[in-house]
């Protein structure tokens, strides 16, 4: 481990003021004054420094921690504040009132100053304010011209914690460590090896441990906290100096136990974004079992990860998760088409990408599903056939009191092909998104049966009925209000994501008008013959009807890329349609040729998410 930075005396200090850019132009002299009459705060983690709509009555230096900042009605912080950083000084300067609240994000160590005493010293020596206001003005410029960017927010410290009533199993501890030293600069710590900092024993709350847990972040990329078994002075100190807690536990049938108090800490600390909790398995395989009992009873958790205790690949994704460089699919829907995600997955498959979440609506969720329960290309279009084509699920049609389609049969298959598979046993996060008819949302859905899930985020409106949940709530196509849900998997992870959409062909002109189409006594009576089946107008069906209406919105979806994402549009044939189910083969075949040659395209170009894929 890197030594600690020698304190320097008091005496021979530099200003503290030196570093912060509002005060950086003031003279030796003037910044002494004001060092004068900062005031040392500890903060401790999850205290609110400042709030919304308060008096800004105090400007706070930063000189250890980390603050998020946050607005009223919005749940996740709109920026953070490190080291070396004012905090409120606008408002502080304007005299008006807190524009935002802010909250510690590990115990933090701050400087105060009052106004009184600022007043007093401004009037001591005006050329404070000049150089002030002259530097809050070229920061406003720069604001407003877009030259400041907040660069994504990542974890820099991780505490490692048991869940349950289990010792924390070393070897994941090995693995994760040795895969963290070889992809980033970390420090691993523990109760027993940790360094203090000069000057003897002092409590882990002090104000110069604090400072000097806090330095280490401006040494290391991350800083790994090891929790005792129990919950001590040094088990508290990890998880209130840590951004992310992984919460790891040996699965297993029947095993899951009620948190411990670790647990309990840590969930009264940190927000479920924060909280993790990891299921270690002997052996890797595409689906477990008993997870629901586990998350049942930790709803604090935000997201899960199963592990195999020796499998590098798992922990090479753990990592990428804390990185914020995992990799996510997004499937689309769109009837009959989504068959085209089969050969699109095969050429991915054949460039060896890793995809570490993935997610869809409608068709593409069911795509989606198969991929994430391991099922090779061939057997996804075998699948394929026997839902649609051999068993026709989507052409019964029923009287219309409840939908236009008959769903039983489509309901039997798709849980026949996703037999008794929870959503969370799967290896791989997954969601399926839906639109929620009860509250007009759009709803992710990562728990509960897979094949309900892939059910809800299919129910074609009027087609097929919704599928109600426990609470009476009604859920149908996702598509309906979002066809490609590139936002639910950023708001899983951070990283590239591969996001398939279809450039789809323009709609048949029809040539029947509706007034040329029977009545209800005609058409009732002409149904009954094949012959008078076949003198019916050719005016499209409810169902294309319905099918082409809502593929009709599409966005420019290559405005939302960000630099590492891939977006793949394949084009679908002429005169093919949302039902033409039975042109499955086809369209797999020109999916596949189109991802080829549009991979190779951009590994040509150095694509960073193929770069070394081949």
């Amino acid at each position: 481990m890197a030594p600690v930075p020698p304190r320097v005396p008091p005496q021979s200090q530099p200003s503290r003021l030196a570093a912060i850019d509002v005060f950086a132009d003031l003279s030796s002299e003037d910044q002494r004054l004001i060092d004068s009459r900062l005031e040392p705060i500890l903060v401790a983690r999850g205290k609110m420094l400042v709030r919304q709509g308060e008096e800004a009555d105090a400007l706070y230096l930063v000189m250890s921690g980390r603050f998020q900042v946050l607005l009223d009605g919005q749940s996740r912080p709109v920026a953070e504040i490190g080291p070396g950083t004012p905090i409120g000084e606008i408002a502080f300067f304007a005299g008006g009132h807190r524009t935002a609240s802010v909250r510690a994000e590990r115990d933090s160590l701050v400087l105060k100053l009052t106004r009184d005493d600022f007043e007093q010293l401004a009037d001591r020596s005006p050329a404070i304010w000049r150089s002030i206001t002259a530097t809050l003005a070229m920061r406003l410029a720069d604001t407003t011209a877009g030259a400041s960017r907040r660069a994504r927010s990542r974890p820099r410290t991780i505490a490692i914690c048991r869940a349950g009533d289990g010792p924390l199993d070393q070897r994941f501890v090995r693995r994760l460590r040795s895969v963290l030293e070889r992809r980033a600069h970390a420090i691993v710590l523990d109760g027993n090896g940790w360094q203090r900092p000069p000057g003897g024993v002092v409590p882990l709350t002090s104000r110069q441990d604090t400072a000097w847990f806090n330095e280490l972040e401006q040494l290391y990329d991350y800083v790994i906290y090891l929790a005792d078994d129990e919950l001590g002075d040094w088990t508290r100190k990890a998880i209130r100096q840590a951004d992310m807690v992984l919460l790891v536990a040996t699965a297993g049938e029947g095993t899951a136990v009620e948190p411990n108090a670790l647990e309990r800490f840590a969930a009264g600390l940190l927000g479920p974004d924060s909280l993790r909790l990891v299921l270690l398995h002997e052996v890797r395989s595409a689906i477990t079992s008993g997870t629901a009992s586990w998350l049942d009873r930790r709803p604090f958790a935000g997201m899960h990860h199963h592990v195999a205790v020796e499998e590098d690949g798992d922990y090479e994704r753990l990592f990428r998760y804390i990185d914020g460089s995992a990799v996510g699919l997004v499937a689309c829907g769109g009837g009959a088409f989504c068959a085209a995600h089969i050969g699109l997955f095969e050429a991915l498959g054949e460039c060896r990408l890793e995809i570490d979440a993935l997610g869809g609506t409608s068709g593409g969720a069911a795509m989606a599903a198969a991929l994430a329960l391991g099922t090779a290309p061939d057997e996804i279009e075998r699948r394929t056939h026997d839902i649609f084509v051999r068993r026709k699920a989507m052409r019964r049609w029923t009287l219309p009191f409840y939908s236009l389609l008959d769903h039983r049969e489509f309901d039997a298959a798709l849980e026949e092909h996703f037999t008794a598979v929870d959503i969370e046993d799967l290896w791989l996060p997954y969601f399926a998104v839906a639109t929620n008819l009860t509250h007009g949302t759009l709803e992710a859905i990562r728990r509960g049966p897979l094949w309900e899930a892939v059910r809800a985020s299919s129910a074609i409106p009027a087609l097929l009925p919704p599928v109600v949940t426990r609470d009476g709530e009604m859920l149908v196509d996702g598509c309906l209000l979002d066809n490609v849900t590139l936002s639910a998997m950023r708001a899983l992870k951070g990283g590239p994501n591969i996001v398939i959409e279809f450039k789809v062909p323009q709609l048949d002109r029809c040539t029947v008008s509706h007034r040329d189409l029977p009545a209800r006594g005609q058409l009732l009576w002409s149904a009954l013959t094949r012959a008078g089946r076949r003198a019916l107008p050719a005016a499209p069906s409810p169902q294309s009807v319905l099918m082409a209406s809502l593929m009709l919105y599409r966005r420019n979806l290559a405005t939302e890329m960000e630099p590492d994402d891939i977006l793949l549009e394949p084009v679908i044939p002429e005169g093919m349609s949302h039902l033409d189910w039975h042109k499955h083969t086809e369209l797999r075949a020109a999916a596949y040729a189109f991802a080829k040659s549009e991979l190779q395209r951009l590994h040509a170009g150095g694509h960073a998410l193929l770069a070394g894929q081949r």
